[in-house]
């Protein structure tokens, strides 16, 4: 997709990719460009912020301290405050692609219209592909912490786990016979048991499309909405009304993909969400994306004639960096990582294997 009427093609021939593609140009294809909206933006809206770290506060929980009874001309109780803080600092996340000899041949001096059209798009489309691969790491991190509490990083020779520090009675792997895909276990009282763990009313449940199923399917769940033997199917909407009626948050399914690429240039699916996971949680607001500045973004800001005005969370350019063999790049960058302030508001469960 272009961004700007095509010139005239002599005016392009010999024209550097780096003047075809601006720094203003890119930054504003970018603003404009309307990407596939992921659930993490939803249950983590994105903030940029001015700091490569941030402290994640976590409130404690809601039930009240109770503040006790003074006789009159007594000092007032001194109290404490729950709940604590961590420093955590944003991860640097960034992907580039290589034009070749080839490609920088035929886009500065094409033969034709069209075949300038085709490369130039081609480049708008290297956009596309590493802003998305930006932008699907930081929501494998939200899930991933959502899921499990913790954000692993075993990748380019780094070896991270955040810990947000999820209350340990508000956590439990179910083994055996307690497995929800066993025909024996019980999913009603699990879930009863875990929602009076919490201190709040979880309305929402996050899970796989696999631990779905096992409840859909279950028969003391059939049971539960039906009656015995009733030999009938459960739907969404008959389970969403059931959840909804006896107290029970309502249950949703995550099971969009990504994929990622190894050193030997081989592709492995994985899922957002994990499939063995079921974690409940409030309506209310559980954390945010927080973005901060990149090394790229920092040095923009000295040219004059870039309008960083424009800058948003994912920084895209077109660059050139070696002369032999000579090569330009197209990169995405942003330092992200997300908050959790509801991490003691949540219930995290693995009712599968």
């Amino acid at each position: 997709m272009l961004t700007k009427k095509t010139m005239d093609l002599q005016l392009f021939a010999g024209t550097p990719i780096t003047d075809l593609f601006t720094q203003n140009e890119v930054l504003n294809y970018v603003r404009d460009r309307e990407y596939a909206p992921l659930l993490g933006e939803t249950l983590f809206p994105e903030r940029k912020t001015p700091s490569l770290t941030f402290d994640q506060i976590n409130g404690g929980s809601r039930i009240p301290i109770a503040a006790s009874v003074h006789d009159f001309d007594t000092e007032t109780e001194i109290g404490s405050r729950e709940g604590g803080k961590q420093e955590l600092e944003l991860s640097l996340i960034k992907r580039k692609l290589q034009l070749k000899e080839k490609d920088i041949i035929a886009i500065e001096n094409p033969r034709t219209q069209a075949e300038q059209d085709y490369l130039i798009g081609r480049v708008y489309n290297d956009i596309d592909v590493l802003v998305a691969g930006v932008r699907a790491r930081i929501e494998a991190m939200r899930m991933e912490m959502l899921a499990t509490g913790k954000i692993t990083v075993a990748e380019n020779n780094l070896n991270l786990n955040v810990d947000y520090n999820i209350p340990s009675d508000h956590q439990e792997a179910l083994t055996g016979t307690a497995m929800w895909t066993d025909p024996s276990s019980d999913p009603l009282k699990d879930l009863e048991r875990w929602i009076d763990a919490m201190d709040v009313t979880p309305s929402k449940a996050l899970t796989s499309r696999k631990i779905y199923r096992a409840l859909a399917s279950h028969p003391k769940i059939i049971a539960a909405i039906f009656g015995k033997d009733s030999g009938r199917v459960v739907s969404q909407g008959d389970l969403d009304a059931f959840m909804e009626t006896h107290g029970y948050p309502v249950l949703r399914t995550y099971n969009e993909k990504y994929k990622v690429q190894g050193k030997n240039g081989k592709y492995t699916t994985k899922k957002y969400f994990p499939e063995n996971r079921f974690v409940m949680f409030t309506d209310d607001t559980l954390g945010e994306t927080l973005y901060g500045p990149t090394a790229e973004e920092t040095r923009l800001t000295r040219d004059p004639s870039v309008d960083t005005s424009v800058i948003g969370n994912v920084l895209a350019c077109v660059y050139d960096e070696t002369k032999d063999p000579v090569g330009t790049w197209t990169k995405a960058v942003a330092t992200a990582l997300p908050s959790f302030a509801a991490a003691d508001e949540v219930f995290q469960a693995q009712p599968i294997a």
